[in-house]
């Protein structure tokens, strides 16, 4: 076999443990770090144009599907998508605001095995950082409603770092507490990359109102020491899900953003082992990159090991990729 077919085939997916759909394109918050609820149109990924793939699904062994969005609750047909899916014998995890979660909590506490929430901060900040009227009392009545239901299930929270919540992280971590929830993960917002409905790229103004200025890098850099030394005195160890070192490494994304440094690229194979479907068919090997296909053109698997899929992989260099040097939000599966 010629050297240039053997490469290729190290690039054809035989095991895709990981699924992210995006269930409705438009959101119920206005958070002031995404367009997501600017879309125009809401649309929704539906039952039928989840059953032609089913056979792909099965023959790439998805272990996982992550319903993300806009806002998934939205969708008329997620718990329809769920039915399907658990047939399947598949992990579903639902992305939220939160907002829906009352009025969806038994659907969500029958369908999900575990629900992650956005959380921006103590009640006024998320309040403020939502631009949505009450958002943390409503998020506080959902969880509520779903434990009521059923108390073991596992409700975590993830919180994007930015401008208008870098000195909160520890009083974060309280929130999430005072909403009984069982663990809290922190990324850096995306500053430079096209995802999350943004036709362009977001000018320098635009990303100066949601990244931090040279005085509050060191304000986000006391926080996050304070804050590992806070939990490292805690009985309960794991609550927040980032090791010292990786909140850390927020610090040194908004130092690139300032240009204070050069981006380094996180571990991350996710394009191997994952890829995400958007409302409209498009497929895309992580959150950041490129489209490789449209579900309308082919079924899941002749998409992501079709000729632009493979050919995505094997010229990805990670570590030396503009995009990736700026990720946020990477995957490291272990298989």
């Amino acid at each position: 076999m010629p050297a240039e077919e053997r490469a290729s085939d190290l690039h054809v997916i035989q095991d895709l443990p990981v699924l992210v759909v995006h269930a409705h394109s438009s959101c119920n918050c206005r958070c002031i770090m995404c367009d997501i609820w600017k879309t125009q149109e809401g649309k929704a990924f539906r039952k039928a144009d989840l059953e032609p793939h089913l056979r792909s699904i099965r023959r790439l062994g998805v272990r996982w599907v992550v319903f993300s969005g806009g806002e998934p609750l939205m969708n008329p047909e997620l718990p329809a998508l769920c039915k399907i899916l658990r047939a399947e014998n598949i992990r579903l995890t639902l992305l939220t605001t939160g907002l829906l979660l009352q009025k969806c909590a038994s659907a969500v506490a029958e369908d999900f095995d575990d629900v992650i929430v956005s959380l921006d901060g103590p009640p006024e900040v998320h309040d403020k950082i939502r631009r949505v009227e009450k958002a943390f009392s409503l998020l506080e009545t959902g969880v509520k409603a779903v434990r009521a239901i059923r108390p073991e299930m596992r409700i975590t929270a993830r919180t994007t770092v930015q401008k208008a919540n870098h000195c909160y992280l520890r009083e974060t971590v309280h929130a999430a507490r005072r909403l009984n929830l069982n663990g809290i993960s922190f990324l850096a917002a995306d500053l430079t990359s096209s995802a999350f409905n943004r036709p362009l790229l977001w000018s320098t103004s635009r990303q100066e109102e949601i990244g931090l200025s040279l005085l509050e890098l060191g304000a986000l850099e006391r926080e996050i020491e304070a804050l590992i030394q806070e939990t490292s005195r805690e009985a309960e160890c794991g609550f927040v899900a980032e090791a010292p070192e990786k909140l850390r490494r927020m610090t040194r994304q908004f130092r690139v953003q300032l240009g204070l440094q050069t981006g380094e690229s996180p571990i991350c194979n996710a394009p191997w082992v994952s890829a995400v479907i958007e409302t409209d068919g498009t497929v895309r090997p992580c959150f950041f990159h490129g489209a490789i296909g449209n579900l309308r053109d082919g079924s899941l698997e002749s998409i992501v090991n079709g000729a632009a899929g493979r050919a995505f992989r094997e010229n990805l260099d990670i570590a030396n990729n503009a995009i990736c040097r700026r990720c946020v939000c990477s995957l490291h599966y272990k298989t």
